[in-house]
């Protein structure tokens, strides 16, 4: 793991960004924020699941009308995390014409692409960043290939037809994407917007590229960087192209909030990609969300399938538990449990565990050996293994977190 990219911190309505503080896990909404209700109960529920930022698209005056009303929702329930207000082509406008929604946005995103063509691209661009200078907000300068300001990717792309060994047209492209993203800091800069309310991004849909552009990005600045593989599709396309995409990054240092933007299954929750997200960092050992499960794969040793139906529903359990958890159980994210499914590695996986199961596999005694700390804790037989083990797990987070002992005491 190579030392983290060296960035300015960017404080994002409370929660500072950068390589002195750990990678934060953002999301966005799919609502129609101009349906306060529902876009305050999706907002509640990515929070739940952790996302520490959450972006909401505003994009029509109903939408920016709809803003405080969400916020004050929010904060009936408890709720205060900070709401990025996400802009395409009229942002200008509606952070003008609704100034009390601009005051409550946690911070702006502003895509250099669609700002507006020719003679207006720089004006309103620059009406968006005095109303950030107004109320003292950050801005992230989101580029997307798929939405590349024009006009720069037209300069370089006839700079490069002018040389004698001319680039592909990926690479130009990655270097337009660089250059706008530059360019555009820069100029919100000599606009008066301080050099710590800034955050880049800038986004493909392939792996490959994606580090292209990031490692050609990172040594040129130190704006603190959004990751994020765009468009990364549905279901388990979209989780391993995302997983590929961000840990090289990650491991190299570069990145210090992340987003995974996974297309939902129609109906599912958006949660998802809060989980995936957390997964990814707290995989590479980089941040720790909830405890991990070891559970084996099986194979002809164990038939039944009754180990994976324990390790799944101890899973579920403890991402539901774990907002509970979090606030009475300090240092409780830390703790790994073991599901195991036979006697080949299920004890010394489960010794290796701070508490850890070995369930019976084909064959073996119908018993099933608990291990805490090491340690044989007790063997469990009969019908009722599984809320055995569960009531067990609780009283080992109430025994060691309960008083906010410290891992490994």
């Amino acid at each position: 793991m190579s030392e983290r990219r060296h960035t300015v911190t960017v404080n994002v309505g409370g929660v500072p960004i950068g390589s002195a503080h750990p990678v934060v896990v953002q999301s966005m909404t799919n609502t129609d924020t101009a349906d306060a209700e529902a876009t305050a109960i999706q907002i509640a529920q990515l929070v739940r699941a952790g996302s520490e930022l959450v972006r909401i698209t505003v994009n029509t005056r109903e939408a920016a009308a709809a803003v405080p009303e969400i916020v004050a929702r929010l904060a009936e329930v408890g709720i205060s995390v900070p709401i990025v207000g996400d802009f395409h082509y009229n942002g200008h406008i509606l952070l003008r014409e609704f100034p009390e929604t601009a005051r409550l946005l946690a911070k702006y995103r502003i895509n250099p692409g669609n700002v507006g063509a020719g003679q207006h691209h720089d004006a309103n661009f620059a009406t968006m960043i005095e109303v950030a200078k107004e109320f003292g907000k950050p801005v992230r300068i989101g580029v997307n290939w798929g939405s590349l300001d024009q006009q720069v990717l037209a300069r370089l792309m006839d700079a490069n037809t002018a040389q004698g060994s001319p680039k592909s047209g990926t690479d130009v492209m990655i270097d337009a994407m660089v250059v706008s993203a530059l360019e555009s800091a820069r100029y919100a800069e000599e606009l008066g917007l301080a050099h710590d309310k800034i955050i880049i991004s800038v986004k493909v849909s392939s792996a490959p590229e994606l580090w292209q552009v990031y490692r050609q990005l990172a040594p040129l600045c130190d704006y603190p960087l959004h990751l994020g593989l765009t468009e990364a599709g549905m279901g388990m396309k979209g989780m391993v192209a995302s997983s590929v995409a961000l840990a090289p990054l990650l491991v190299d240092g570069i990145g210090d909030t992340i987003r995974v933007s996974l297309t939902p299954e129609p109906g599912a929750s958006r949660k998802l990609e809060v989980e995936v997200a957390q997964q990814v960092l707290q995989s590479l050992g980089l941040r720790q969300f909830l405890p991990q499960v070891t559970s084996c794969p099986g194979c002809g040793r164990t038939t039944s399938t009754f180990f994976q139906t324990l390790a799944q529903k101890i899973q579920d359990y403890i991402r539901d538990t774990m907002p509970d958890w979090k606030a009475k159980y300090p240092g409780v994210e830390e703790m790994q449990v073991a599901v195991m499914g036979c006697i080949v590695n299920g004890p010394g996986e489960s010794k290796h565990a701070n508490i850890g199961i070995s369930l019976p596999g084909t064959g073996e005694d119908p018993r099933a050996p608990v291990y805490q700390d090491g340690k044989l804790l007790t063997t469990l037989k009969g019908p009722r293994i599984a809320e055995d083990f569960q009531d067990l797990l609780e009283q080992y987070v109430e025994a060691r977190y309960g008083q906010g002992q410290p891992v490994g005491s």
